[in-house]
């Protein structure tokens, strides 16, 4: 191994020491060295960061941005050890991409695209993604959670998920309302009917009795908007499954503004139900959906109604 490449290793350890997965950066960092290394180039320069981050011609902007980032931090990291490492300054290729508003969901609409799920053909498949769609639905759970649950990690008879080292490693259990755990208990038992010898420890089975990937779950998925007749709102993108996480917090916001909570007390609540580090993350979760603006105008106008 080099010594960049042993430098790149130790910088992502160092990393992932602290929380950090870096599954994709740690594939990309080692293109970077390679890409370096190839060049015959003795230390991390701007024109290589910059020449590496751009070789995708037909990427977007947003992606070689995104590419120098990573090269970015270990220059930065690199940059204490070795001092003829230039760091690729901020302005160069900057990310201008805005983020994706997501769509909320309405409740009539969840509960069509779970009807729409128990009528694909495949029996197992039809009763995976409703439970699927239920699941996210209620616990606002990250696609990739949920179809890395195990049974194991399913307690039915306490009503509580366990879901482990997610994103940063971080863990968590999140409980079940007693409507959610009789479905998954009844999905549990049809699952076991059609497919008894099950290849994988998997909650959710695939149609061929396998984990779910994010490949199919998607193309289904769009399969199942068609069903339902959720059209893909004008200028905007294709509804996605993990928008049922998004509509999940927006949801719980709006219901506590309408009980008159005291919604910031609360919110701590709200982010660690859902995995993040600090409740700022689950602000960008909070969108300014019509419900909820009617509900805090409602709440901020009988504030003021009550001030002397």
């Amino acid at each position: 191994m080099t010594a960049l490449a042993q430098s790149a290793e130790d910088y992502l350890a160092m990393r992932r020491s602290v929380g950090y997965a870096l599954r994709q950066e740690g594939r990309m960092l080692a293109s970077f060295v390679g890409y370096v290394e190839d060049r015959g180039i003795a230390h991390v320069t701007v024109e290589a960061a910059l020449g590496w981050a751009t070789a995708p011609a037909q990427a977007s902007p947003t992606w070689w941005a995104k590419r120098l980032t990573v090269v970015r931090g270990f220059a930065t990291y690199l940059k204490t050890v070795d001092e003829d490492t230039e760091v690729p300054p901020k302005a160069l290729l900057p990310n201008r991409a805005s983020r994706t508003t997501p769509y909320l969901f309405s409740p009539a609409e969840i509960t069509a695209l779970m009807a729409a799920a128990r009528r694909l053909p495949s029996p197992l498949r039809a009763a995976t993604f409703e439970a699927l769609i239920g699941l996210m639905a209620v616990t606002g759970a990250r696609t990739g959670e949920a179809m890395a649950l195990d049974r194991t990690d399913v307690d039915l008879a306490q009503g509580v998920l366990t879901i482990w080292r997610s994103k940063l490693g971080k863990s968590r259990q999140v409980p079940l309302h007693p409507s959610a755990t009789t479905a998954l208990a009844r999905y549990a038992v049809r699952r076991d009917e059609l497919c008894p010898r099950a290849a994988t420890p998997s909650f959710l089975l695939s149609g061929g009795g396998t984990r779910l990937n994010h490949t199919t779950v998607s193309t289904t998925f769009a399969g199942l908007l068609d069903d339902a007749g959720i059209a893909t709102p004008p200028a905007r993108r294709r509804p996605r499954l993990y928008d049922l996480r998004h509509s999940f917090a927006v949801a719980t916001l709006t219901d506590w503004h309408a009980e008159g909570a005291d919604v910031q007390s609360r919110l701590p609540v709200l982010s660690t139900w859902m995995g993040h580090v600090k409740p700022s993350t689950t602000y960008w979760y909070l969108h300014a959906a019509p419900e909820l603006l009617a509900v805090t105008a409602a709440r901020l106008e009988r504030y003021l109604e009550e001030q002397p």
